[in-house]
Order: structure tokens, then C-alpha cells, then sequence
């Protein structure tokens, strides 16, 4: 009986064992997949069924007229969106008022709303200089954003409080009056966040891990990262200036510089347009590490399983004044200044994820001015691609819902913004309705496609129904096909792209649902621009493969594409 016994233990230890290893077998690839389908589909599959299906798809080419192109490199105040755009968060109604341009995390509400719960308080005080009742307005705005304002005169506040001290230097190379009033109100720092096992074996094979560890783990391929545009975000600029000046700390602009820089973005899957795109595409496996803010991951707890590496220069909220203020605004100011820093209000600060990591002294950036943080921007935007060009396609609605002033926005804003694409990449248009019409081939973006791109972009006219992704796979079919052509003529790497305008009523053709396996399979990047727009479904397509899907109404949409081209293109 016992050996009976035994026997089926055994049989049944046996049974576990497989259930077990089917289980982890079953769960890596479960995480494996993570932002895909179940279905997903090899390259060669999707490019199987993309050509069956071009086959029921009418396709008409329209021959390209060249137009005059506009390379006085754009208008900074004309682009901008009226500063409506981004509202006041906190209102002032006293005699005396002074308007605060904040970064977002302080001023957004929620839990970034520490600055806008410290101002309404300073303004139910009812504090008075010279007997008049002072008070402070707070507009959340990103910090590129706003040092644009700034810098092109189109709104310009009294006070400027960033993340860092980077937007001040910049600022001040742009030879506006801005004088340092305080270097801190609330303690914060830029990070990488490694998730828990990525972490673990750097530690193994660098014993130490830091920004350079991660950056040089990134460069052999070791690990896949991610970070922010530095046009606009303060820790995507902090990154850029720290890895650049990892590479040569006496030169950050110099030949060594940039050969290492290249090298790092050769293995960098994209520049995020958004912190929420690329909050995505780490939650979808896509990326082992990101940067972020210590006051943003003390709030985000669902990040608990990712290590955070301090780097670069301290984010500690310092604010300015900007142009020449009178006696009582500056007073009032400094009142307001010292009213944040009280015992109170810091206690507050660390409530809302402030004033955590005291212990991180930060990187001193010694020797590098604003301008040449400004150079190391546009040595980025020329760079980030590591020498190797991108390829998109615009594909552009033009159905009967997108008649008026959408079209209208959608031509103007294609053609301002187009100037922020590097002529070393190639470009092509797609326009659809019922049909779909191929506007203007593939082609490096050189002053002559420039030409015929801008008119071709004029040309568009509505009518008809709305076969978006009907137009999705003719593009998808072009990239292809010219990127297996631009690699096999130059050797260089292509990174192709679509950027799909649309009002996102699709009504007619393919669905998603049709297309969804070759678009994935395929792995473009499908970047979305609403106007007026379904934006769920613009941003499904958008999510398939980690890129960004934006709201851009008539107001803003070419400042948007703007910093979209900046990111991308």
C-alpha cells in the first residue's frame, strides 16, 4: 500500500511539474506580448496580406505641381496658440496682481497641484502692500512652451517658475530681461526609472548604476530606453545636456560628442513626443527604462517595480522675474517667494511628492552658456535619428466632414510645420475620401519635394465619404517599398512613419479591426492629428505601435505639429 502510495504521489508531483512549466511557459509569453495582439503577426504575413487587400483598394496618382516655399524658418509668435490655450489655474482679482508661468507638475491640479493650493491660500490671506490687497494668477504650462512665449514676446508674464534652472540660461541667451529671484521652492530631481530586472543585472554587470551605466548599457544594445522631447520638457532637456556631457565634459558640442551621441540613439526606439506616450510604451515592454521626475514617481505608485536613478542638474522649481517690475509688484513677489517657502507650505510640498530626495546634489553643468544650450537642441534635432534618415507619409482626409475650416487647418498646418522637417529624411502625401489618391511619391525632403509638397498640400480639396484606413495601407505599401529601395541604394538604416490627419469618422472601406495585424506586423509608428475629431479611434490606431495621437484644434494644431516634427521628423 505505501509504495502504492508513493507511486501516485509521484504521478502527481509529475502532472504539477508540466502544469508548471506550461504555466511559465504561457506567462513569459504573455509578457512577451505586452501592447500586442494575441495574433500578431510575423513582417512577412503582414506583407502578404497588405498586398491581397491593396488589390480591392482604387488608387488614383495625381501629378504633383511645385510651389513657393516659405524657408524663412518659421514665425515663433504667428505659430503659437492663443495663451488661452493653456488657462489660469488659480485666478488673483487683487489691486496688485502678478501672473506666474508654471511647469505643470506644481500647477495642474491633482497631485500636481501643490503651487495652485499654496496661491489661492497666499489670496484669501488678503496680504496688502501699501494698503492695496495682493494676489498672484498661476498658468500651468510646459516649459518649453513657455520660454517660446517668452522669448517671442506674444504673452509674457511677470513671473517664470520652471523645473530647472536650464530655461532661465536659455532664456536669457535669447537676450530677454530675467533676473533669478529665488533658486528653490520645492525640492524635486530628474530620474531613470529601470524596471526591477533590468536593474538587477546592470548592478551584476556594472556594480554601479547611474546615467552613465544606463547610457552605456543603452549604446551595446544591453538595454532598450526612453525619454522626452527637449524642446519642450525640462527632464527630456536635462537628459540630453547630461548624456552629452558624459561624452565630453569639456565640450559637450564637440566630434566626440556627438559620435557617442549617435551611437546612444542608435539604440534609442524613439524620442517620446509626450511623458504619456512614453508611459505607454513602457507599460506595453516596449522600453526597459525611462525618465521621469521624483515628485512624479512618489505619486505614481503603480511604478513601485521600477528602481529611480537621480541624474543631471536638480529640478528644484526655481522662480524669475521677468522684464522690469514695478516697486510694488516685486515686493509682492518676494512676499509671495517667502510665503512658499514657509515651514508650512514645505510640509506641504512633501505632501504633493516635493523635497523627497534632498540627499541627490545634483550634476553642476560648469561652462555650459544658454546658447550652447541651444545649440545642444538643435544638435539633437539634427542627431537624434544617429545619421540615419526617417521616412513618413502624410496621409491627409480630405471627405466631405472635413470641408471648411478643418481642411483649412489641416493645409495651413502641414505647411508651416513642415519646416521643421530635416531635409535629409524623406517624405510623401497620401490624400483619401472615398478613394484614394497618391499626391506626391516618396522622395528625400530637399528643397524640390519641399516644392512639390507644398503644393500638393494646396491642391487638397473635399469631398466624399471616409476610407481611412483604406489610405493607411496605400501609405504603409509606399513606405515599404521605399525603404527597401533608400536602404538597398544608401546602406543606411530607414525609420519609417505615418501621420495620419483626419476628423476620424471612418465610413466606408476597411475597418481597425481589418487592418490592425498589418499594421502591427509591419511595426510603423502611425502618428494621429484630430481635427474636430472621433479622437478614440484615431488614438486606437495611434496606440498599436507606442506613437502619440493629438488634439489638434484650430488653434494650436500647428504649434503641435511643431513639436511633433521636433520629436520625430
Amino acid at each position: 500500500m505505501a509504495n502504492k502510495t508513493k507511486g501516485k504521489d509521484i504521478t502527481i508531483l509529475a502532472v504539477i511539474g508540466v502544469l508548471l512549466v506550461a504555466l511559465i511557459v504561457v506567462g513569459i509569453g504573455a509578457v512577451s506580448r505586452l501592447g500586442k495582439t494575441d495574433s500578431q503577426i510575423t513582417k512577412e504575413s503582414a506583407m502578404t496580406q497588405l498586398q491581397k487587400k491593396l488589390k480591392k483598394i482604387d488608387v488614383e496618382v495625381v501629378p504633383p505641381r511645385k510651389a513657393t516655399v516659405e524657408i524663412s524658418g518659421g514665425n515663433l509668435a504667428e505659430e503659437l496658440p492663443n495663451i488661452e490655450q493653456y488657462p489660469l489655474s488659480v485666478q488673483g482679482h487683487g489691486d496688485i496682481n502678478i501672473e506666474i508661468f508654471s511647469s505643470t507638475e506644481k500647477a495642474s491640479g491633482g497631485t500636481d497641484g501643490w503651487l495652485n493650493e499654496v496661491a489661492e491660500a497666499f489670496n484669501n490671506e488678503h496680504h496688502q502692500i501699501n494698503g492695496q490687497w495682493v494676489t498672484v494668477s498661476v498658468r500651468p504650462i510646459a516649459s518649453g512652451a513657455a520660454v517660446d512665449y517668452i522669448v517671442s514676446g506674444k504673452y509674457v508674464p511677470e513671473v517664470y517658475t520652471p523645473s530647472n534652472t536650464l530655461w532661465g540660461e536659455m532664456i536669457a541667451a535669447k537676450n530677454v530681461d530675467i533676473r533669478m529671484v529665488r533658486e528653490r521652492i520645492a525640492g524635486n530631481c530628474a530620474g531613470i526609472l529601470v524596471n526591477d530586472d533590468t536593474y538587477k543585472k546592470l548592478k551584476e554587470t556594472y556594480g554601479e548604476v547611474n546615467s552613465s551605466t544606463i547610457i552605456e548599457a543603452t549604446i551595446k544594445s544591453e538595454i532598450s530606453m526612453g525619454y522626452t522631447n527637449p524642446y519642450s520638457s525640462s527632464t527630456g532637456m536635462n537628459f540630453l545636456l547630461n548624456a552629452l556631457h558624459a561624452f565630453d565634459a569639456n565640450d559637450i558640442l564637440s566630434d566626440q560628442a556627438v559620435e557617442q551621441f549617435q551611437k546612444f540613439q542608435a539604440n534609442v526606439p524613439f524620442v517620446a513626443y509626450s511623458t504619456l506616450q512614453m508611459r505607454d510604451a513602457a507599460d506595453s515592454g516596449v522600453l526597459d527604462a525611462f525618465i521621469l521626475e521624483s515628485q512624479g514617481y512618489y505619486n505614481a505608485t503603480e511604478l513601485r517595480d521600477y528602481e529611480f536613478v537621480p541624474f543631471g542638474v536638480r529640478h528644484d522649481n526655481p522662480v524669475y522675474a521677468i522684464g522690469n517690475l514695478t516697486a510694488d509688484k516685486d515686493a509682492l513677489l518676494t512676499m509671495f517667494v517667502d510665503y512658499c517657502l514657509t515651514e508650512q507650505n514645505q510640509r506641504l510640498a512633501k505632501e504633493y511628492g516635493f523635497n523627497q530626495m534632498e540627499e541627490y546634489t545634483g550634476v553642476v553643468l560648469e561652462g555650459i552658456s544658454g546658447d550652447t544650450m541651444l545649440s545642444a537642441q538643435k544638435l539633437w534635432k539634427k542627431e537624434k535619428d544617429a545619421g540615419n534618415p526617417v521616412m513618413a507619409v502624410f496621409v491627409a482626409d480630405v471627405s466631405g466632414s472635413m470641408g471648411g475650416v478643418p481642411l483649412q487647418e489641416l493645409q495651413a498646418s502641414l505647411i508651416n510645420a513642415s519646416q521643421y522637417i530635416n531635409d535629409t529624411n524623406y517624405v510623401g502625401l497620401v490624400s483619401y475620401s472615398t478613394d484614394v489618391a497618391i499626391n506626391l511619391p516618396i522622395a528625400q525632403f530637399d528643397l524640390n519635394q519641399r516644392s512639390y509638397f507644398t503644393g500638393a498640400v494646396q491642391d487638397l480639396s473635399p469631398g466624399g465619404n471616409t476610407a481611412t484606413y483604406d489610405a493607411v495601407l496605400v501609405a504603409l505599401d509606399m513606405l515599404m517599398k521605399a525603404q527597401e529601395s533608400v536602404e538597398a541604394e544608401t546602406g543606411q538604416k530607414v525609420k519609417p512613419l505615418l501621420f495620419v490627419l483626419s476628423d476620424g469618422e471612418t465610413n466606408i472601406g476597411n475597418k481597425l479591426s481589418d487592418i490592425r495585424d498589418v499594421v502591427e506586423g509591419l511595426e510603423v509608428p502611425c502618428y494621429t492629428i484630430g481635427y474636430n475629431a472621433n479622437l478614440d479611434a484615431l488614438a486606437e490606431l495611434s496606440a498599436i505601435n507606442e506613437a502619440a495621437s493629438i488634439n489638434a484644434d484650430s488653434d494650436d494644431v500647428i504649434y503641435n505639429l511643431k513639436s511633433l516634427f521636433n520629436a520625430q521628423m
